[in-house]
């Protein structure tokens, strides 16, 4: 089983919040959440396959879900909350639906039920195979905050940290994902976040989700892109918590 980076903050004795980041990101995305939501839970963090300190995986975001419960068994962990931007909330949304029992509210953020079509990922794995993710940095961060946002220096710190082949692999299981028909699987209590300039995941994504999972909120974020917790942290926090506080 692929091995995943990861850390634990927060009161030994609180309940888990599983926080997962976006292709191209590690851990550190969250740390904007980190002091307000440790005030109260003990937060797990994971790097991606091929990001920050993790091993690559080929495989699909099935896959990817599969290395973090192998993760929490080592922890001893049997149920979690769990907080996913993009592939980080796909995967969570993979867990909501492979480990019904263990997933006991489900934070989906800046993310799809499936990514667009399968040819743009494998294209952009085969720039990136061929030339690193250099030459991509600008349009990813584009794509990442919205036009005219100029503190771009820790998302551009955290892609330096990605390993090419791991980042290529992530594009092709994004390639493969579609879970638009079980969404009426999902049980847990779920919150969908969307930033309202969001391009690469736009609002009718979030949408989707919301519709399709039993019960689900939508929270819209004014002025923000994909990463919409690190461009607009306080809303992000605030109806994370109001969920977290209604659902534990």
């Amino acid at each position: 089983m692929t091995r995943l980076h990861h850390r634990l903050d927060g009161p030994g004795d609180a309940p888990v919040l599983v926080l997962g980041p976006s292709i191209g990101t590690t851990m550190d995305l969250w740390e904007p959440q980190l002091p307000a939501l440790t005030a109260a839970w003990r937060v797990l963090r994971y790097d991606l396959p091929g990001h920050g300190g993790s091993e690559v995986l080929h495989g699909t975001i099935g896959d990817i879900a599969d290395a973090v419960a192998a993760t929490l068994d080592a922890l001893g962990l049997d149920t979690v909350a769990y907080g996913g931007v993009s592939l980080g909330g796909a995967i969570g949304t993979t867990l909501a639906i492979e480990h019904p029992a263990r997933i006991t509210s489900l934070i989906l953020c800046c993310t799809s039920a499936r990514f667009g079509e399968p040819s743009g990922w494998h294209e952009r794995a085969a720039k990136v195979r061929a030339g690193g993710l250099q030459p991509l940095a600008d349009m990813l961060v584009g794509r990442w905050f919205t036009p005219g946002h100029t503190d771009t220096r820790g998302a551009r710190a955290m892609l330096s940290q990605v390993d090419p082949e791991g980042y290529a692999a992530c594009c092709e299981a994004l390639a493969t994902f579609d879970v638009r028909d079980r969404l009426g699987e999902v049980r847990a209590p779920t919150l969908v976040i969307a930033g309202a300039e969001d391009i690469a995941t736009p609002l009718d994504h979030a949408d989707a989700l919301a519709q399709g999972i039993p019960g689900a909120e939508l929270v819209v974020v004014p002025g923000a892109a994909h990463l919409a917790n690190l461009q607009r942290p306080e809303p992000v926090t605030n109806a994370m918590l109001r969920h977290l506080e209604r659902t534990s």
